[in-house]
C-alpha cells in the first residue's frame, strides 16, 4: 500500500507545484495498473483503486458475468502481497513525470506572456540552421529566418534579441528569438530613452531592412520635447547605443506629421524635397526634389525611398526637378497639339 506520507507529500506536491491532487490519483491508479498486467502476466480487465486518506491500493479483477455473491458491480478484489513494492516504485516514477510536466507548463506559462519582450542571452551555438541563445531558464532559437544578413554569432557573446514566438512542445517551451523584428528596433529605443518609456515620446511607425537600415517615426505629446532629439541624445549618445548593438546599422530618426506632405518629406530625410503632390485614394504621392539630390533620396538600390515608403504607408515616386518640369512641357505641348487638332477639325466642317 501507499503509505500516509506519500499521500501526505502529493498534498505538498498540489500546493507547491500547482499539480491537481486528483490528476496525481488518476495518473496513479492508471501507471499501477499497466504495472500490474505487466508484473503478474495477466489477461483480464482490472483496474485500481487508491484511499487518498490511508494511501491503501487495492486491484479489481473486472467480471465478465453479472455480479455474484463474492463481488460488488462485478468485480473482485485481487491485490497481490506483493504488490506495494511495485507500486512504490511505480508512485515514484508517475510523481517525477508529473513534476517534470508541470515545470515544463509553468516555464510555458511564464513566457507566453513574454512574447515581445526584450531579451538578452548568451549564445551558447550556432551553426548554418540555427543559433541557440541561453536565457537561464530556457534556451532560446535564433532560426536563420530571424537572423540578420551578415552578423555573426559567436559562442560566449552576450545578445539582445525579440521575442517572436513561444511554442509548447513536449519538452517545454521552444521560445524563438529575433534579430531582423522592427519590435528589436521599439525595445531597444525604450530601454535607451526614457522619454519613450515614460510616455512623453511615442514611436509612431518603424520601416527597416535588417543589418542595413531602419527609419523610426516619432512624435512628442510634450510640446517642450523634441522627440528626435530625445531619441538622438546628448551628442548622439542613446542612438550610439543602439547603433553599436546592431553592429553598426544606419538608422534615421524622423518627425512624424498628421500632415502627409511634411511626413513624406520628412521620411525622405536625409534628401530636400522642394514640393510632394498627393493622389489621396490611392495613397500615392508624387515627390520631386532639387536635381543634385535625386540619388540621395531615392537611395542606394532604391533604400530610401523604399523605407520612406514603408514608414509612411504611401507609394512613393520620387522625380528630380529637371525631370519634373520636362515632363510638365511635355504635357503642356500634347495638350496644346490635341487643342490644335480639335480647332483645324472643327475649321474642316
Amino acid at each position: 500500500m501507499l503509505n500516509k506520507q506519500l499521500v501526505l507529500a502529493l498534498r505538498e506536491l498540489e500546493k507547491e507545484k500547482g499539480i491537481k491532487m486528483d490528476k496525481l490519483i488518476d495518473a496513479l491508479k492508471i501507471a499501477l495498473n499497466s504495472a500490474y498486467k505487466k508484473n503478474y502476466k495477466v489477461d483480464y480487465d482490472s483496474r485500481v483503486d487508491i484511499d487518498i486518506d490511508t494511501g491503501e491500493i487495492k486491484v479489481f479483477k473486472v467480471l465478465d458475468e453479472e455480479a455474484d455473491e463474492e463481488s460488488e458491480k462485478g468485480e473482485i478484489e485481487v491485490t497481490p502481497d506483493s504488490f506495494g513494492r511495485i507500486a512504490a516504485q511505480t508512485a515514484m516514477q508517475v510523481i517525477k513525470q508529473k513534476i517534470k510536466e508541470a515545470e515544463r507548463e509553468i516555464m510555458y506559462d511564464e513566457f507566453k506572456d513574454r512574447v515581445g519582450d526584450l531579451v538578452t542571452g548568451i549564445i551558447q551555438q550556432s551553426d548554418s540552421r540555427f543559433t541557440l541563445v541561453d536565457l537561464g531558464k530556457v534556451e532560446a532559437l535564433l532560426p536563420q529566418y530571424e537572423q540578420v544578413p551578415n552578423e555573426r554569432y559567436t559562442h560566449g557573446e552576450r545578445l539582445k534579441a525579440y521575442i517572436s514566438e513561444v511554442r509548447k512542445t513536449t519538452k517545454g517551451p521552444q521560445v524563438i528569438v529575433s534579430r531582423t523584428h522592427t519590435g528589436l528596433i521599439r525595445r531597444l529605443f525604450e530601454l535607451e530613452v526614457p522619454e519613450i518609456s515614460e510616455d512623453i515620446v511615442e514611436i509612431v511607425s518603424i520601416a527597416r531592412e535588417p543589418g542595413h537600415r531602419t527609419k523610426i517615426a516619432v512624435k512628442s505629446n510634450d510640446k517642450n520635447v523634441d522627440p528626435v532629439g530625445a531619441c538622438v541624445g546628448p551628442k548622439g549618445s542613446r542612438v550610439r547605443m543602439i547603433v553599436d548593438e546592431l553592429g553598426g546599422e544606419k538608422i534615421d530618426i524622423v518627425n512624424y506629421s498628421d500632415n502627409v506632405v511634411e511626413y513624406i518629406k520628412n521620411a525622405l530625410s536625409p534628401a530636400k524635397v522642394i514640393k510632394v503632390l498627393t493622389e489621396e485614394e490611392k495613397k500615392f504621392a508624387l515627390v520631386v526634389v532639387p536635381n543634385d539630390q535625386l540619388s540621395l533620396a531615392i537611395g542606394r538600390e532604391g533604400q530610401n525611398a523604399r523605407l520612406a515608403a514603408k514608414l509612411t504607408g504611401w507609394k512613393i515616386d520620387i522625380k528630380s526637378q529637371q525631370q519634373f518640369e520636362d515632363e510638365l512641357e511635355e504635357a503642356r505641348r500634347e495638350r496644346l497639339e490635341s487643342r490644335k487638332k480639335v480647332e483645324d477639325s472643327d475649321a474642316k466642317e
